[in-house]
């Protein structure tokens, strides 16, 4: 399976807004500008404001870009959970800079509350054959599971190298399935350990 491409991305508008990507993930939002942007793109000063009227509204419409893409993964993952050709680390490849600059730099809640609203839907569907209650709520836990993938954008390069392989091939992101897979099918602790883990933090609350 891949991913269909959007009729926006082959508008003047869009190449636009893929440039500012670029070079808001080399520069940084707050040292990127507008003619820069525009030089980037190979377009006129005139043309990047006609579209987008600031520099704002032109990283909105970046962010908003990347949310429709991490939704378009999510309803192709639903319909096909183990498709061969689902690699969202290719898809998401070119934009990595940027996602890791929106990271850091702190404007990317829009996109992180998206990836919680997703994942939470997915574990409150996990849960309904899970063995034991869970401990906390579904939204914590696609808190913490949107927080961990998020950081293998940031730390794309050590991952790669930990894996030995660049994560947006074809082996790349089967390794990487792989290593998921085994990592979500076997727990590190046992539902004794668990609830072991529990009763000393119910302690340690009450101490």
């Amino acid at each position: 399976m891949t991913t269909v491409p959007d009729p926006e991305d082959l508008t003047a508008r869009a190449r636009i807004r893929d440039a500012a990507m670029r070079h808001i993930g080399e520069h940084g939002f707050e040292r990127a500008t507008i003619r820069g942007i525009a030089e980037t793109a190979g377009v006129s000063l005139g043309l990047v404001r006609h579209h987008f009227g600031s520099k704002q509204a032109l990283r909105e419409a970046c962010d908003e870009h990347l949310m429709k893409m991490i939704r378009r993964l999510n309803r192709q993952a639903a319909d096909d959970p183990y498709g061969a050709g689902l690699n969202p680390a290719a898809v998401m490849g070119p934009y990595q800079p940027y996602l890791a600059r929106a990271l850091t730099e702190g404007w990317a809640a829009p996109l992180f509350d998206e990836m919680v609203d997703l994942g939470e839907g997915w574990i409150v569907e996990a849960d309904k054959s899970r063995p034991d209650p869970p401990d906390v709520d579904a939204r914590s836990r696609s808190t913490m599971i949107a927080a961990m993938a998020l950081s293998a954008t940031v730390l794309r390069q050590h991952v790669e190298r930990g894996l030995g392989v660049d994560l947006t091939s074809p082996e790349g992101q089967v390794k990487l399935m792989r290593v998921l897979v085994d990592l979500y099918s076997h727990p590190l602790l046992s539902l004794e350990e668990a609830a072991e883990a529990r009763k000393a933090l119910d302690r340690g609350a009450t101490a």
